[in-house]
């Protein structure tokens, strides 16, 4: 994936992308902040703690949308974490050779995300730049999670899994999970099945020269979650 080498220079204005989904994920350029589109709102969250709407001319470096649909639900009972939260949506899914946009609103004991910084020129990789992120601990907070998974084939073009973002109901507090406390009570996961995708990339900036021959992975998973 470009962006983990540092490849963080805008590629299109968020009122574009807009265009594309009303649903979703991404970082903007620079890596200054976390995207959640929910609703067919655009929300910026940074590292400074606060969310606020997307200007429509903000350029997006790295973004996932669709238009979300109802297509099925999952319900998810007896998760105590990230890891066994999604360990309950991988029993719902039809197939885990597709990919789903998820959606899951519910009150949360705790909620852990996080924001890397804004990025200065020459930009380092991922793992350097979340070094410096700002985490935070929400309590007893209600909101959305939002996010996809993707299957394991979509490897080198997107991160396999699940990727999540967070934003609360007061559209005040969010940011990528890290991990989080599920509700005592079942949680309700709404499946948006997406059997095709398109993809945009950078013609020009630090993109047209990285060597993307090298095996990410381990560090990207160690960099989401």
């Amino acid at each position: 994936m470009p962006w983990t080498l540092g490849a963080y220079e805008g590629v299109q204005a968020a009122g574009v992308i807009e265009k594309h989904g009303d649903f979703g994920i991404g970082t903007f350029e620079a890596l200054d902040g976390e995207l959640i589109a929910v609703d067919g709102q655009y929300f910026k969250a940074t590292s400074d703690g606060t969310i606020s709407r997307v200007d429509p001319l903000v350029m997006i470096s790295f973004a996932s949308v669709t238009f979300f649909d109802n297509d099925s639900t999952i319900l998810v009972s007896g998760s105590r974490n990230f890891s066994t939260f999604t360990s309950g949506i991988d029993k719902g899914l039809p197939s885990k050779n597709l990919i789903y946009a998820i959606r899951a609103d519910a009150k949360f004991p705790e909620m852990v995300v996080r924001a890397i910084p804004r990025q200065e020129k020459p930009y380092p990789p991922l793992t350097e730049a979340a070094t410096h992120q700002v985490v935070t601990r929400l309590e007893n907070t209600s909101g959305t999670i939002v996010g996809f998974y993707l299957p394991v084939f979509m490897k080198g073009v997107n991160m396999p899994g699940y990727h999540l973002h967070y934003i609360s109901s007061d559209r005040k507090s969010g940011g990528h999970i890290l991990d989080f406390t599920p509700p005592d009570t079942p949680v309700m996961v709404i499946i948006d099945q997406t059997p095709d995708f398109s993809m945009s990339a950078p013609t020009t900036g630090d993109f047209a020269e990285m060597n993307f021959s090298g095996d990410v992975s381990p560090d990207l998973i160690q960099v989401e979650h």
